[in-house]
């Protein structure tokens, strides 16, 4: 599933506005946790650590869902133990499984398997854990994760000066920042500098979840530069994603990009007050909106969730692993390991109606079948019901992502991000907002595979 791009709203904030940022220079931020500059003045209702607002059931119930959706026959989700961890779900099981399974990822993988992203995801996860990522054991091997990181991060930036674009995705680029800045590794700076021309150009047209962890990247640089023109640069980028996210959240009634891009966006608006003050935000309003849906996505739950606690991502250096003052003990004896699968009773079969179209490359083609499947199963179980019925026209293959498996290929046609193509999935004309991995479609739904531009 691919989100169609937002624009971002290019203005210029105003000098008075600027020069009331406090600066805070140096380390010195690190003893009391995230910039206490960076934090607004909070708003009546809206979370704080200190005195999370949202309801107790619900942070209880997105835990269990992180919880549920780990499985010991799948590679582990870092962002689900950065969550937990943000949150203060640091005495469980699964917890202490899942960091296990991360280090031994990491010693696996991270120097030639992952992209820049996946290991700044590692490296944030690890210092959540209160763990060195510049001295990683598993199965009797050490690597520094930190120099992994700045090596992918030189290649994500010589892409970026020698082609205009990184090796992967600005997305990408800001995780690699922010996973710098907090571990006070070198690097960060020329990663957030860039990303602050990026976010300053309108033909950008950069999406929520780009501009929402570029400031988070570019609001932890803030607080360590000596650099007054840098410090200035950043002010500027900072006030526009700010001010940005508030003129869409006033425009569309709370709801800033879609339902999946509410989590980083509210972590920013919680976490960098200064940069859009004296102006107010309707926090309630905000968290109105995610409180009114049921998350089940694993990965929007773990984005939104830190959010709901009065926490972000710039927080993840400095947890206090002692304890759990985050979650209240009933909260915190409430989850258990729930690692597997567990049986669910039988219920009744729905017809699906599944076509696949192309209509951009090669030989065009449209195929539609309707096949039964379980009530509630998901839209990649009617995509294999669909290929076993008939794999010589609906064979597809996914690739495994932080958000859930992602169809690459379907009739043997692959997306390919040199020609900015990919599998659309459609119903009734609108792109659904969920990927295949959790939607669950309707009985008699018509679900349409369009090869697209994006």
């Amino acid at each position: 599933m691919a989100r169609p791009p937002i624009a971002a709203v290019s203005v210029t904030p105003p000098k008075e506005a600027l020069e009331r940022l406090v600066t805070l220079r140096g380390t010195a931020w690190r003893e009391h946790g995230i910039p206490r500059d960076l934090l607004p003045r909070v708003p009546m209702g809206c979370p704080t650590p200190l005195l999370p607002v949202a309801p107790h059931q619900l942070v209880s119930k997105m835990l269990e869902r992180l919880e549920e959706s780990v499985k010991v026959d799948e590679l582990p989700n870092p962002s689900i133990l950065l969550a937990m961890n943000l949150a203060g779900a640091t005495g469980t099981n699964t917890r202490k499984w899942l960091l296990q399974q991360i280090q031994e990822e990491a010693v696996k993988r991270a120097q030639k398997d992952m992209t820049s992203g996946e290991v700044a995801l590692y490296v944030l996860t690890l210092l959540s854990s209160c763990q060195n990522p510049q001295h990683v054991q598993a199965l009797g091997q050490t690597i520094n994760l930190l120099q992994v990181l700045q090596e992918k991060t030189d290649e994500e930036m010589a892409s970026l000066e020698l082609e205009g674009v990184p090796k992967t995705t600005l997305y990408s680029v800001s995780l690699d920042a922010l996973g710098l800045c907090l571990a006070e590794a070198g690097g960060y700076q020329g990663a957030s500098v860039a990303l602050a021309k990026q976010v300053l150009t309108p033909e950008s047209h950069l999406s929520v979840d780009t501009r929402a962890m570029a400031a988070l990247a570019m609001a932890c640089t803030y607080s360590q530069t000596d650099l007054y023109d840098v410090q200035e640069l950043l002010q500027e980028a900072l006030w526009v994603v700010t001010n940005s996210f508030l003129n869409e959240q006033e425009e569309k009634g709370g709801m800033i990009g879609n339902i999946y891009s509410m989590g980083l966006a509210l972590q920013v608006l919680g976490a960098t007050g200064k940069f859009y003050f004296p102006r107010e935000w309707d926090c309630a309003q905000a968290f109105s909106v995610v409180y009114s849906h049921d998350y089940h996505q694993p990965m929007a739950i773990a984005q939104v969730l830190p959010a709901l606690v009065g926490m972000s991502y710039l927080e993840a250096a400095s947890l206090d692993c002692t304890a759990s003052t985050s979650m209240s003990p009933t909260l915190q004896s409430s989850l258990s390991p729930k690692l597997g699968t567990t049986a669910v009773p039988r219920v009744a079969d729905i017809t699906v109606h599944y076509s696949i179209i192309n209509k951009l490359q090669g030989r065009h083609f449209s195929c539609t079948t309707s096949v039964r499947v379980p009530d509630g199963s998901t839209l990649l179980k009617v995509l294999q019901a669909a290929e076993a019925e008939k794999p010589d026209v609906f064979s597809f293959k996914t690739e495994q992502t932080s958000w859930g498996p992602m169809v690459v290929s379907i009739h043997g046609l692959a997306a390919n991000p040199d020609d900015k193509t990919y599998w659309q999935f459609l119903s009734s004309g609108d792109a659904l907002q969920e990927g295949v991995g959790t939607y669950k479609p309707r009985n008699g739904e018509h679900i349409q595979a369009v090869f697209s531009i994006y």
